[in-house]
């Protein structure tokens, strides 16, 4: 057995099932093993960047890692930004990087790179293994890494000669530690804080935003008057239905303060004191009120609902709280299609169990709140800000759960950083149905332009925002890669398109034209 035959089948007795891969020559050791594992899924990817997004969108919903194959320093590079999405969103995720053979790297080849300075930024865990008979430990060690709560990016770099060279046998795999649980003095703290009869907010993010642990927050709620918010861009948000509501805190740092005005006490649980996406001139870059205590019950990485089902119990609230009544659904209008229409549509027929990837932008933030009464469901959003995350997010999410229908709301123009991702949609026939907004501009730059305080912007800045000079034609990229696609510039044609699509297997392509 070699070095990479040994590393398959750990990551596979670590419960590691599916390889989103794009290798090159250095990989083929691992590539040759991953055909002769029955246990393995091999999914290519065109582009690295749609490998570590789809490996992401995976473990949001398989809630366990996936790993990613690329090539040397520069395959790993043109994955970060997605890397950094996931790394901001605690997902679980092994990337496997091959490398040079050890006794080769001193030559310099074309291809050489420092691998792990390149991996650092974007992983929580990085390791070079040395030889083929240590490749196997490495490979439980990364996946450990990867599954600590809530989820760790873990990069391991396997030469060649490692890959190739003989290891003996797989490594038994390692069980990650279990997650902290708050103390009492905090549970006890913001029970304090929750009983003092001042506006309160408890802030969600991150583990805290499962249907069950939305639960426990809910009995807070209800025990204390405390609003329920959660993060701008959470990683995961079960809503929809019966569950609780929940606002999601505004974008823009204004208006998130604006909303919460007035709050005298703001209780984290899984979520850090949220902060403005960029600075402003003259702008605060925190977004806490200034006369507000902001509380810590469970830090990112601690077991949030442990420490909500504590808070709730130490308040004596009830073990079940009043059912949440369903937000009504948005009057479906008729005429030229605009966000309104698109927001309308898609709640009234997305259907039970299903999975959105937001990466709608401008468009992504309006149709959130209209989507508030639709059937259960979860939602994923851009967490680390690194444009290019949402078609290759719906191919994780598709994989990790075949049957649910995944809805990806996808702005035109980051949609184009990983457009390769629809070829793979269509080559491993996913249930998803993208829903691609076409605004032909850089819609939110326009708004940022004005923000920063640029004075009276010309045609050459304008022009760098601006997509329609020549058009694209989504539905002709999308039926080149293979996925049948449909053009709608009507509500009345949206919604037709859009039930059809609900109603059949197999991926899909709305491109809905919004001025």
């Amino acid at each position: 057995m070699n070095g990479a035959e040994a590393l398959l089948e750990t990551l596979t007795e670590s419960g590691v099932e599916v390889c989103f891969a794009n290798p090159g020559t250095s990989e083929m050791q691992l590539v040759a093993a991953i055909d002769r594992s029955s246990s393995m899924r091999a999914v290519l990817c065109l582009f690295e960047g749609v490998a570590t997004g789809a490996a992401d969108g995976y473990a949001r919903i398989a809630g366990k890692p996936a790993v990613t194959l690329l090539h040397l320093g520069a395959g790993l590079g043109n994955g970060v930004a997605n890397l950094h999405n996931a790394r901001r969103a605690r997902s679980q995720v092994v990337n496997i990087v091959g490398d040079h053979a050890t006794y080769h790297l001193h030559y310099d080849a074309p291809l050489t790179s420092d691998i792990a300075g390149i991996a650092g930024p974007v992983s929580d865990w990085v390791h070079a293994s040395p030889s083929a008979e240590g490749l196997a430990v490495d490979g439980a060690a990364a996946v450990a890494a990867a599954r600590e709560f809530p989820g760790q990016i873990a990069t391991l770099i396997v030469p060649a000669d490692a890959a190739w060279g003989e290891a003996g046998v797989p490594a038994a795999p390692v069980a990650p530690p279990a997650p902290p649980v708050p103390e009492d003095s905090r549970v006890e703290s913001a029970r304090a804080a929750l009983m003092a009869g001042e506006p309160a907010v408890l802030f969600l993010g991150g583990p805290a935003l499962t249907e069950e642990a939305l639960i426990q927050a809910a009995r807070i709620s209800q025990a204390t008057g405390a609003r329920l918010v959660c993060e701008t861009f959470p990683a995961r948000l079960q809503r929809g239905g019966a569950r609780p509501l929940v606002e999601r805190l505004p974008y823009f740092g204004e208006a998130a303060l604006d909303a919460l005005q007035g709050v005298r006490h703001m209780v984290l649980a899984g979520a850090d004191a949220p902060v403005a996406f960029f600075a402003y001139p003259g702008k605060p870059s925190v977004l806490v009120p200034e006369d507000a205590e902001c509380l810590t019950l469970a830090a990112p990485r601690e077991d949030a609902l442990a420490g909500l089902t504590a808070l709730a119990d130490a308040l004596e609230a009830p073990k079940q709280p009043q059912s949440a009544s369903p937000a009504p659904l948005p009057p479906i209008p008729s005429g030229p299609l605009n966000v309104m229409g698109l927001g309308a549509v898609i709640a009234a027929h997305l259907p039970e169990g299903a999975i959105v990837s937001d990466e709608g932008a401008t468009a992504g933030i309006a149709l959130f709140p209209m989507t508030a009464g639709a059937k259960p469901h979860d939602w994923l959003t851009l967490t680390g800000g690194a444009i290019g995350q949402g078609l290759p997010l719906a191919i994780g999410a598709a994989i990790a759960a075949p049957d649910r229908k995944v809805v990806s709301l996808q702005a035109d123009g980051s949609g184009l950083y990983t457009v390769q991702a629809l070829w793979t949609m269509a080559r491993e026939e996913l249930d998803i149905v993208t829903v691609l907004i076409n605004n032909s501009s850089y819609a939110i730059l326009n708004i940022e332009l004005q923000r920063v305080g640029a004075q009276n912007p010309g045609p050459k800045a304008m022009s760098l925002l601006d997509l329609s000079n020549p058009s694209i034609s989504w539905t002709q990229i999308a039926e080149g890669f293979g996925v049948p696609a449909v053009k709608v510039e009507t509500v009345e044609d949206l919604d037709k398109a859009f039930a059809d699509a609900m109603a059949e297997k197999g991926p899909r392509l709305i491109e809905a034209i919004v001025p």
